[in-house]
């Protein structure tokens, strides 16, 4: 049992959490909770760190999972300096990114039917978080993010994602308009959010393969990647509103994609 904050696991979770160039290095994030344990796929986990004080509970729960894979159980006062929480849930895990490329994420998709979420420049992480659970839900194909999106792995994205990220494709890349620019010659119509459209996005047909690009926060999309896309689209707002969040921005075009799939 692990009892001491000096401990090699502790020092390890902690950077995990806390760096995201240790996450890089050592290709590995960290998960907390009883449902985000659940969902991840068992292969890609590397190890268990369980509170002594949820073990019971968490082998009466998990105990086949569990069974398969390195655990170590952890007193409860330093399994709280190991979490990200303000109420640890009693069970972290870490897990193994995935990789994926532009060339995977397009063998996967519905070459005729393809829906996909580019960004550029997000910033907050539970924007990016939001974003992929949408994602998921409206039945999108993947989420490509250019280099300066916020980090998939930051451990406030995992918790927003709510299991997403094991499920839905995605990469970031240093050229956002030259992977538009391979979506569009595999037959893919790329939109743009802007709040210099002239047309609303519910004038649009979505029902083949779409991808929605969506801007940073405060600064929208850069000129040059705005006009990479095939149109520009707007989302009609009344009162003092000028602009909305990404992630609601996000929603309702995944879902108007989603509504007219579903009806055509």
């Amino acid at each position: 049992m692990i009892t001491s904050l000096h401990n090699r696991a502790v020092r390890e979770v902690t950077a995990l959490l806390g760096k995201k160039k240790e996450r890089d290095r050592q290709s590995l994030f960290v998960v907390e909770g009883g449902k985000m344990f659940g969902e991840a796929p068992a292969e890609r986990i590397s190890r268990v760190y369980i509170a002594q004080g949820a073990e019971t509970e968490m082998y009466a729960r998990y105990g086949d999972k569990l069974s398969g894979l390195s655990c170590e159980i952890v007193a409860d006062e330093v399994f709280a300096k190991m979490s990200d929480t303000v109420t640890p849930q009693g069970i972290l895990c870490l897990v193994r990114q995935q990789h994926y490329n532009i060339e995977e994420i397009l063998r996967q998709s519905n070459e005729k039917h393809a829906l996909f979420i580019m960004l550029e420049d997000i910033q907050d992480p539970g924007n990016l978080g939001t974003i992929f659970r949408t994602a998921e839900a409206a039945g999108a194909d993947g989420v490509i993010m250019s280099s300066r999106t916020a980090d998939i792995y930051n451990p406030k994205t995992i918790r927003s994602t709510m299991g997403a990220v094991y499920r839905v494709p995605f990469f970031y890349t240093e050229d956002l308009s030259s992977i538009i620019k391979v979506l569009q010659e595999n037959g893919t119509f790329v939109y743009a959010a802007h709040l210099g459209a002239k047309g609303f996005y519910d004038a649009y047909d979505y029902q083949k393969s779409t991808a929605f690009l969506i801007g940073n926060e405060a600064n929208g999309l850069r000129d040059e990647t705005a006009g990479c896309a095939d149109a520009l689209l707007g989302i009609p707002m009344e009162g003092k509103a000028e602009s909305l969040n990404a992630a609601v921005a996000s929603s309702i075009l995944l879902y108007e994609a989603y509504r007219q799939r579903r009806n055509g």
